[in-house]
This record gives C-alpha cells, sequence and structure tokens, in this order.
C-alpha cells in the first residue's frame, strides 16, 4: 500500500488542511497565544471589538494562521489583502467600507504600505473614520467616512520599515520567534497524522533540524518526502527517503539550501571574508536586496554563519567549518 491519497496531491488543499483550527491546535508561539487569550477574552467581555494586532516574524512562522484564529476566537469574517495589493488611497478606502461590524481586516506586509495609504489608515485605526479628498484644485473637499467597528491585525518581516505613527497605532505587537526542535518535531508529527502518512521518528527528527525552525517549511519537507516515497513505493517515509529528498532539494543539515551557502561562499571566497555592504552583495549574487534581508540573513544570523558589522556582512568561523564539512 502506497503513502498518501489523491485528495492529499493539492498542495493549497493540505496547506489549508494543515492549518491549526484553534489555539489549542497551535504547537508553539506559547506566550503570544496566552496574550491574545486575554486581549480577545477582555473584549468579548466589554463586548468591543479587539485591539489592532500587529505580528512580526519571518516567513512562515504563522503570523497568518494567528490572525485567523483571532477571527475565529471572536466569531467574526476575515478579510485578507497585503500592502503591495494597495496602490492608492481608493482601494484602502474601498476595503474598509466593505467592513461590517466586528471583521477582522488582516493586512500582510505591512511595511510595503505607501506613506499614502498609511495617511488614511490612522484616522481609521483610531476614530474609525475615513477622510477622502474628492474632486481636484479649488473645486475640492474632504469627506469623512464612518466605519463600523473592527479590527486590524497586520503582519510585517520588516518591523524596522514600520513607520513610528502607523507601529503606534496598535494596540499590541508581538514578536514571533523561530520554534525550538521539540516544537518542529510535533509539529511535522501532527501534519503526518492528518495526511495519514506513515513515518519514523528518526525522519521527523531530520525534517525538524532541516526545517530552519519553520513550520511552513517542515510541511513542505514533509509532502515532498511523501512524494519520493510515492514514487519508489515505500510504505512509510524512513532516514534514508529524508535523506535522498533533502539531497534532491539541495538542503543540508543546518537547512541551508544552495543559495544560502551561495551566499556565504561569495562573502568568503569573492570578499575574502572582508565586510560587505548589502547592495554589492545582492549585486554579486543577482538577487534583490529585499530576498536577502527577509528570507535568507536572518536565518544565517540565527544559526550565526553571519554577522553584521559597521561595514557590512561577513561569514563566521563557524560557516567556514559548515561548508568545508559540506563538500
Amino acid at each position: 500500500m502506497s503513502i498518501g491519497s489523491k485528495n492529499n496531491n493539492d498542495d493549497r488543499f493540505i496547506d489549508s488542511l494543515l492549518r491549526p483550527a484553534s489555539f489549542s491546535e497551535y504547537i508553539g508561539q506559547e506566550k503570544i497565544k496566552e496574550n491574545l487569550k486575554v486581549i480577545l477574552k477582555a473584549a468579548a467581555k466589554r463586548k468591543e471589538s479587539p485591539d489592532h494586532l500587529l505580528f512580526c516574524g519571518q516567513t512562515g512562522l504563522g503570523k497568518t494562521t494567528l490572525a485567523h484564529l483571532v477571527a475565529k476566537e471572536v466569531g467574526a469574517d476575515i478579510k485578507i489583502t497585503t500592502g503591495p495589493a494597495i496602490e492608492r488611497a481608493g482601494d484602502l478606502a474601498s476595503i474598509l467600507s466593505s467592513l461590517e461590524p466586528r471583521d477582522i481586516l488582516f493586512i500582510d506586509e505591512c511595511h510595503r504600505l505607501n506613506r499614502a495609504i498609511e495617511e488614511v489608515l490612522y484616522p481609521a485605526m483610531e476614530s474609525r473614520k475615513i477622510h477622502l479628498m474628492m474632486g481636484k484644485g479649488l473645486g475640492s473637499q474632504m469627506i469623512s467616512l464612518d466605519l463600523p467597528p473592527f479590527t486590524l491585525v497586520a503582519a510585517t518581516t520588516r518591523m524596522d520599515l514600520l513607520s513610528s505613527p502607523l507601529r503606534g497605532r496598535f494596540g499590541a505587537i508581538f514578536q514571533l520567534d523561530y520554534y525550538n526542535e521539540d516544537e518542529m518535531s510535533a509539529i511535522i508529527r501532527r501534519s503526518a497524522k492528518l495526511l495519514a502518512i506513515p513515518i519514523e521518528e528518526i525522519a521527523i527528527q531530520i525534517i525538524a533540524r532541516s526545517s530552519r525552525f519553520t513550520p511552513r517549511l517542515a510541511n513542505r519537507l514533509l509532502k515532498r518526502a511523501r512524494d519520493f516515497a510515492e514514487v519508489h513505493n515505500l510504505k512509510s517515509i524512513d532516514e534514508g527517503s529524508v535523506s535522498k529528498t533533502l539531497d534532491l532539494m539541495e538542503i543540508d543539515s543546518m537547512g541551508l539550501d544552495a543559495f544560502d551557502r551561495k551566499l556565504l561562499e561569495i562573502i568568503i571566497n569573492k570578499f575574502r571574508n572582508r565586510a560587505v555592504g548589502i547592495n554589492a552583495l545582492a549585486a554579486a549574487l543577482g538577487e534583490e536586496r529585499r530576498v536577502i534581508e527577509e528570507i535568507h540573513e536572518p536565518y544565517l544570523l540565527k544559526m550565526g554563519l553571519l554577522q553584521r558589522t559597521s561595514g557590512g556582512r561577513m561569514a563566521t568561523e563557524e560557516a567556514i567549518k559548515h561548508l568545508a564539512r559540506s563538500h
């Protein structure tokens, strides 16, 4: 009997299936969950919408899932958009004016909102009003629209790019951290159970160590290991199938992918491990600065493989040793 089923072939279906449906199912981030429960219960007692909430943390740590859980906990609908999708003040006004009482508005990548959009957002968050300029020139006039009680939940991977006025209007700000290995193992076990995937404990541990302590990546690795086992008619995911899956994906024992290693190698070899500025590094890698800063650099810093200095980025001794072991 092979692993998996037809119903599990659609990754979007799988992602939806694996998303926790309650705080009790959400593994990790314990302090954040406890704080959220207090905020939501207090708001419910006052029969008010909860304060506006901001979730900060790297991609894949569960910010969007927490937004969905907040909506579920308060029994409200959630409207979802992103910073880059809101290009004009009218776009935001349209979204805000469509909200029903107690709705949750979730804005992902809120650090990419432009300042003109933020100006519309401020009174909406503070006094539930939209101020819009109608017309041009001498004939223009300001109109104000009242909004129903709502909660803005925003997420960002770059807290440093948020303006102070926007930051200051959130009632609570939560920083999601990377998960530990035990939490990652528990997440993988839960996902494997939900997907009815037989998996050996050693395989769970290998995926946990290679997942960058990030649930989204752990689930992705689990799905790819399932595919490998399916193709090779294996009855369960074992140590060998996981190791071969990681080799195919060019992911090493520390969770570094080919780009991570290339980044470190360029610093060490091309720049002779002298401090290199982010723009020079981006040019050498042929990648956008934002991708390096938001996706790759945080994990390399956490693992002690990269360090920032006043002059730029440098690889650590541990990075040099790890790359030598990998070759």
